[in-house]
């Protein structure tokens, strides 16, 4: 199930009805029963797997806390880790290894006749791995009392709001939501309607009508022109984060009506004026998650300069293949690294950028904030080439005739309207960069609040693509 799906609305309403008429166990367990149903809506046997994982770790974390042997305790977060990453690597990544199995061997005239299983990814499959790590990791560390009641536990892995695409919300910050009975408070809903309606408007409107121009473009790379597929990247760039932050604003404001908070998961990235700031501001919670559980531990910035630098590159590697089984998110991974790198050493005032507002409060930017912005903004469209195509020699192709044919030619364009749906969402994002849901217009009188509001619902109706675009991240 999909929260731009027709069945949605109508699942939701029957849990909202239900959930605020329960006692606290009686809520966690249809926390439970719902998210088995939204995620095995399109595979049940997949559901079967996240109930075996989750109960594995459920027992670890238990095996864990009560262990004082440190050997064993070893061994128990040893399953948890096997468990865990071994589905995710089976299922993501077995037939990458397979196929580059076989080319490696071309390469020395060798050709096995191997049969390479086709696997399907379950969806959402990293986000709640991960999640599930952050459990069995901190109370592993003792960092985290260990969840008895396997309710609450099977709550924090299965609530369906962030299930398949996040936030990835550590186990120490979600747990302790589901230890107490939640009370309805009316003066949070608006506010939570208002998310759920512009995460809507940013992905259905913005980012599916975006996505027809961007197929155009890269699914026939070839007999495109450069300056098409430099106006179809600059679309990607703002589809996947419409399609990304869309689903996040979605989910943030699905949960605060069940009375649970989420974390934020984007902070306006494109307005960043450095690439550090912008991965303070782009899935904010998957880098606190390297953050924590790669990068500290590697060392984090507390060792030798070279050091550092090794430790940076590979959270960004390790970042890059967590997208995908595919060499293209590796040379997407490296190159935000060694960009990175690059403004961390130049500018090291830029690691701290992440403040709020960005820019600056100023409604009109200084001249070097714009240079900033649009220089970091062309370097992740840069990446992002990579991310989207479907090889790196593909890749470097687009990257070649885009070069050529925009020093050669004059620009041509076939489909300008997407860039009104981009002026929007830019205009609207940097007027209300000061909160984390752009349309909180409290400081409007109500009659020009509710015409916005009635406005946006409207566009929903009349410019959502009648056919469905998957969320690009649910196959992460």
């Amino acid at each position: 199930m999909v929260f731009t799906s027709l069945v949605f609305p109508i699942f939701f309403v029957i849990v909202f009805a239900l959930y605020w008429r329960l006692d606290r166990p009686a809520q966690n367990r249809l926390v439970v029963v719902s998210g088995l149903i939204f995620y095995g809506w399109w595979d049940w046997r997949f559901a079967v797997l996240l109930l075996i994982t989750t109960g594995i770790d459920y027992a670890s974390g238990l095996a864990l806390e009560r262990e004082d042997d440190e050997r064993r305790r070893r061994l128990w977060l040893l399953l948890s880790l096997v468990t865990n990453l071994g589905v995710l690597g089976f299922f993501k990544y077995f037939n990458f290894f397979a196929d580059s199995f076989v080319r490696l061997a071309g390469i020395f005239g060798l050709y096995p006749s191997t049969m390479t299983l086709r696997v399907i990814l379950p969806m959402g499959i990293s986000f709640y791995t991960f999640q599930a790590l952050s459990y069995t990791i901190d109370v592993y560390r003792r960092e985290l009392d260990a969840v008895h009641d396997p309710v609450r536990y099977f709550s924090f892995i299965l609530f369906f709001p962030h299930l398949v695409a996040g936030p990835i919300v550590r186990a120490r910050d979600l747990l302790g939501q589901f230890a107490r009975r939640r009370v309805f408070d009316p003066s949070t809903a608006p506010d939570a309607l208002r998310q759920i309606l512009w995460g809507v408007f940013i992905k259905v409107v913005v980012a599916d009508n975006l996505a027809p121009v961007v197929s155009a473009a890269y699914d026939h790379a070839g007999v495109t022109s450069g300056w098409q597929l430099l106006y179809a990247t600059f679309c990607f760039s703002v589809e996947i984060y419409g399609d990304f932050a869309g689903y996040t604003h979605i989910a943030i404001g699905c949960a605060k009506l069940l009375g649970i908070e989420l974390m934020r998961n984007f902070a306006y990235p494109y307005f960043s004026r450095s690439i550090p700031e912008f991965w303070a501001r782009w899935h904010i919670s998957l880098t606190r998650w390297f953050r924590q559980y790669l990068y500290i531990p590697l060392g984090g910035s507390r060792v030798g300069y070279r050091r550092w630098a090794l430790n940076v590159l590979i959270v960004f590697l390790v970042s890059g293949f967590w997208h995908g089984a595919n060499w293209t998110f590796i040379v997407w991974g490296a190159i935000h690294g060694v960009l990175y790198l690059a403004y961390a050493i130049a500018q090291p005032a830029s690691r701290s950028h992440g403040a709020e507002p960005p820019a600056g409060g100023s409604l009109v930017p200084s001249p070097a904030a714009i240079l900033q912005i649009a220089l970091t903004f062309s370097l992740t469209c840069l990446a992002w080439v990579f991310f989207r195509a479907p090889s790196v020699t593909e890749a470097l192709g687009i990257l070649g005739k885009i070069a050529t044919d925009v020093a050669t030619t004059a620009p041509a364009l076939t489909d300008k309207r997407p860039a009104i749906w981009i002026a929007i969402l830019f205009a609207v994002e940097w007027v209300q960069r000061e909160h984390a849901n752009p349309l909180h217009l409290e400081r409007f009188p109500r009659p020009v609040r509710w015409s916005l509001y009635y406005a946006f619902a409207v566009v929903v109706f009349m410019f959502a693509p009648i056919h469905y675009t998957p969320f690009i991240y649910f196959q992460f």
